[in-house]
């Protein structure tokens, strides 16, 4: 082989690795930096903005307000565990005795069940759109292995109540709870925070304000929940106590 045909293959093995670092480069960067400043948006946030330019809805208005930890009510962070991921104080971003329940609950012709824990709703909700290929499947696993590796479980569940959508854009528990309940995040009841959590599966569809019978069945089924997993106390170990500063 000649000189000139090795130098054009060493410059290209170098073209095709400066993408892949760069990627990780970045990436990382983004969840380092996100680790300790309080994220002004979010990749959903930013897309709802843009449906609402795009279909010309001038009555729209996104709603977002940051609360730290201190300053969340104890009974809301339980509350979102005990809807969304029960075993969070202990996996390590996936919950893989959920994923076979949902595997078996699909093979069997059931409805589609999800395993999603927050770690990676998290990642999803700031990183990345949504949908269901499988190239943002794989980002989404990236995401929240870096999450779950750079952030501490506190963190991770500080940025979840501040992200998640409770109504059409309503993002974060202090924007919710001054929207549906008149008070801060604060003060929320252990029902209060029970209901905001009955609606994460679509806060599109179903209701904090005026809740259905299913948000009321659920809502009631998340309070028995969070109480058998012995109320703020099953996250004191791994996040500390919400509403009581460090």
């Amino acid at each position: 082989m000649s000189g000139a045909r090795r130098k054009t293959r060493r410059r290209w093995f170098r073209w095709l690795w400066l993408p892949p670092v760069i990627f990780v480069c970045v990436t990382v960067l983004q969840v380092l930096v996100l680790r300790f400043m309080d994220p002004p948006t979010s990749a959903f946030m930013l897309a709802r903005h843009w449906d609402a330019l795009r279909d010309d809805s001038t009555g729209f208005e996104l709603r977002y307000q940051w609360r730290n930890w201190d300053e969340l009510s104890p009974h809301l962070p339980i509350a979102l565990v005990a809807a969304e991921d029960q075993n969070f104080p202990s996996h390590y971003g996936f919950d893989l005795a959920a994923i076979d329940k949902a595997l078996d609950s699909n093979a069997l012709g059931k409805p589609v069940r999800g395993a999603s824990t927050i770690s990676q709703q998290v990642a999803k909700n700031l990183f990345l759109w949504s949908g269901r290929s499988w190239l943002r499947k794989g980002l989404e696993v990236w995401y929240t292995g870096l999450i779950e590796v750079m952030w501490p479980k506190q963190r991770i569940l500080e940025v979840y109540a501040n992200v998640a959508e409770f109504g059409d854009g309503v993002y974060g528990a202090e924007a919710a709870a001054r929207a549906f309940f008149g008070k801060p995040a604060l003060l929320l009841s252990a029902s209060d925070s029970a209901r905001l959590a009955a609606v994460l599966p679509n806060p599109k569809e179903y209701s904090v304000r005026v809740p259905g019978p299913y948000v009321q069945r659920r809502a009631a089924w998340i309070q028995r929940q969070a109480g058998n997993l012995g109320g703020a106390a099953y996250l004191e170990q791994c996040c500390g106590t919400p509403g009581v500063a460090p």
